[in-house]
């Protein structure tokens, strides 16, 4: 069973119980949780007041944390379906020996008849704590055999492109941005998703600095700031490009900082020779004016932060728009300043030990093949040889992997076994034919680093696990045991796990243990509070400077310089004709990917499915304020109730998501329309590379 290092904190008392937690979800804010808890009840939860991140305060789906653990549709025991898979899929209880027996003997007959490569695990960032997100579960797949899963739906293109420049996925430190000059909130909605840099932001704002958001959809963070800037979707690295033309130009640049700390220079100084500001405001669809403007603030501002973030990755071009992004701050030496330079993820500062945590010598030789997880509708209908069982944990990719319409086909093959690991019965669980329960991250022990800031937390359980739920780590010690798997990493306890998590020697942990950790619930990296990274250079690169001309893509026979990659969808004609409307999903604000899309009180304040439309779009199309539409291309089609809207520029449209399926109008969701073509680096998902048309539905 798992770790419970105070079990007597369950006693039954009237007097408020204090946890300290760490919230497990896909977020750059990793809040610390002061967890109370009454007679082994979760009874609220707050942000941790001593957590200098996290302040004390939390958004709004945390806060409501107790409606998810004891919501009534939550999984508690095993079950397995009885019926047809599918909306509406129905399932028995069963035991978990019972449960277990079934995947072990489905796993071993599918081995012997197809290879374990037929075997599939299906995950991603449901539970970011290092044991829950890649512990166990990587042990018990790389002993199997079965087919390893590129994890790329997310964040793989951007930080491919953003290695090639800095070489790690580091950046400055965000508690230092209060002291910046000009902040650029580059495709990064901090309200929604980043909420405590907002929260810093606004404190450099009250100091004078100047706030700007470059984004296509005019979101509640680009209302507060001093300007808003809306490029075409997918013309990040063009823009970028504009501003280096001009600040080379008008020469804003630290030319001793690009002597001594960066690469190729001249050969990008020739490069933007092509992308004036004329021509960049035809690509991009914006005023002349705007990048000379936004140019000379960046290259003036004295120190001159950027905080980006993944939306901007998910184009075709997306690993080409981070890696162009990150080379700013080397032009004008904005590196020299703790509050200057640029944030994408702080996650490289972490001395992880991802080979010890996840075994990858327990892999046969040769290595089993790779499935992508952007492309599983694809692959689940034509991989050779064929996916015959799949293993979901941590995950919903019927609802949120892109061209629905195949994943759905996929799973729903009657050859297909699946499995699904979750809180309640998703999307992906119709399909399942076990589905096993999961716990709620506050009731299992995990120790979460964070890509927003730079402490440690522990996440200790503060209640006992609920029915029979079981964390993933458990879960894949008990289904080695029934396969007979004999090696002692795969019996490792959650508290083993912990101590093998991180490499407690390296310098960034100084005088840190695991039980220090464990008794004072977060600590900072040993990192100067006033550090400046690459002040000095020190880049990761091959070179170990930041690489205007990138070594390692030329050697990989890519382009090595930044360029302008358009959005896939652009440069078909035809289509563009056909489908005019570059769609954009990003998330709403009261949920995170799926979760907390089946909250009774999330889903009244997002009210249903919309799509936003510019009104010059909706006058053309006599689409009116409310309507009900359908949004189609070649793909597939989805129904949602239009808004009129000026926050949308013309020629976009916005779908806030990602709704259930099972919970959308017409049982689909933005994902129908979206398109399984990938990035141009790092095998990424191409989201808002996306073409459509909006029509009104005939009622």
């Amino acid at each position: 069973m798992p770790d419970d290092p105070d079990h007597s904190r369950y006693a039954n008392n009237n007097d408020p119980v204090q946890i300290r937690g760490a919230c497990p979800h896909d977020c750059p804010d990793t809040c610390a949780l002061d967890i109370s808890v009454v007679e082994g009840r979760v009874v609220k939860v707050a942000g941790a007041s001593d957590h200098p991140p996290t302040a004390g305060v939390l958004c709004t789906k945390v806060a409501y944390y107790p409606e998810r653990i004891y919501h009534p549709d939550r999984l508690l025991y095993p079950q397995r379906r009885i019926g047809a898979k599918g909306p509406g899929a129905r399932f028995e209880r069963i035991t978990w020996d019972e449960a277990l027996s079934t995947i072990a003997g489905r796993f071993q007959e599918i081995m012997a008849q197809n290879g374990a490569e037929a075997i599939v695990p299906y995950s991603y960032a449901g539970n970011s704590g290092l044991l829950g997100y890649g512990s166990m579960d990587r042990r018990f797949f790389h002993r199997l055999g079965a087919s390893q899963l590129d994890r790329t739906i997310c964040a793989s293109a951007g930080a491919a492109g953003y290695w090639a420049t800095v070489g790690a996925s580091i950046g400055f430190d965000a508690e230092n941005v209060v002291e910046a000059s000009v902040i650029l909130l580059w495709g990064s909605n901090s309200i929604v998703s980043n909420l405590h840099f907002w929260r810093l932001a606004q404190q450099a704002r009250r100091r004078g600095a100047r706030l700007i958001a470059i984004d296509p959809y005019r979101t509640a963070t680009a209302d507060k700031c001093d300007q808003h800037i809306a490029p075409l979707p997918g013309t990040d690295s063009a823009l970028a490009l504009g501003m280096m033309h001009v600040l080379i130009r008008d020469d804003w640049l630290d030319h001793d900082y690009i002597q001594q700390y960066t690469l190729g220079f001249s050969a990008l100084a020739e490069r933007v020779q092509a992308y004036p500001p004329a021509r960049v405001a035809a690509i991009c669809g914006i005023r002349e004016s705007e990048i000379e403007e936004l140019a000379h603030a960046y290259g003036s501002g004295k120190p001159a932060a950027i905080r980006t973030n993944y939306g901007i990755n998910r184009t075709a071009g997306g690993g080409m728009a981070l890696r162009t992004l990150a080379c700013l701050p080397a032009l004008t030496g904005a590196w020299r300043h703790p509050a200057g330079g640029i944030l994408l993820s702080t996650s490289g500062n972490y001395p992880v030990a991802t080979a010890t945590l996840e075994r990858p010598d327990l892999l046969p030789s040769p290595a089993p093949r790779t499935i992508n997880m952007s492309t599983i509708g694809h692959d689940l209908l034509n991989a050779q040889p064929p996916i015959k069982a799949l293993m979901v944990y941590n995950s919903n990719p019927v609802a949120v992997a892109p061209q629905a319409g195949e994943v759905v086909r996929g799973f729903a093959r009657d050859d297909l076994f699946t499995v699904v690991h979750d809180l309640f019965q998703t999307d992906t669980a119709d399909y399942a034919d076990i589905l096993l329960p999961a716990p709620s991250h506050m009731e299992q022990l995990d120790i979460h680093k964070s890509y927003g800031h730079l402490y440690l937390q522990v996440n200790r359980p503060a209640i006992a696990l609920r029915g029979e739920a079981l964390p993933n780590t458990e879960l894949f010690r008990r289904l080695a045991q029934k396969m007979g798997f004999q090696e002692p990493c795969l019996t490792d306890s959650d508290e083993t796990l912990c101590r093998q998590a991180l490499n407690w020697s390296d310098p960034r942990l100084a005088g840190l243990s695991w039980d220090q950790l464990k008794h004072d619930g977060h600590a900072r990296l040993k990192l100067p509070t006033n550090r400046a990274p690459f002040a000095n250079g020190g880049f990761l690169t091959p070179s170990g400077k930041c690489e205007f001309y990138s070594t390692a893509m030329a050697q990989a026979g890519l382009d090595p310089l930044p360029d302008f990659i358009p959005p896939r969808e652009w440069r078909d004609s035809a289509l563009a004709r056909e489908f005019p409307l570059a769609l954009l999903t990003p998330p709403a604000r009261n949920f995170l990917n799926t979760s907390f899309a089946n909250s009774a009180r999330f889903l009244a304040q997002e009210e249903s499915p919309t799509v936003q439309l510019n009104p010059i779009d909706a006058a053309t199309r006599g689409i009116a304020n409310g309507a009900p539409v359908r949004v189609f291309n070649h793909r597939g089609e989805f129904q949602v109730r239009a808004v009129i809207s000026d926050r949308v520029r013309p020629g976009v449209a916005v779908a806030t998501s990602i709704w259930w399926r099972k919970l959308s109008p017409d049982g689909r969701n933005c994902n129908e329309v979206t398109s399984q073509a990938l990035t141009d680096i790092g095998g990424g998902a191409t989201f808002y590379d996306c073409l459509v048309e909006i029509g009104t539905i005939q009622l």
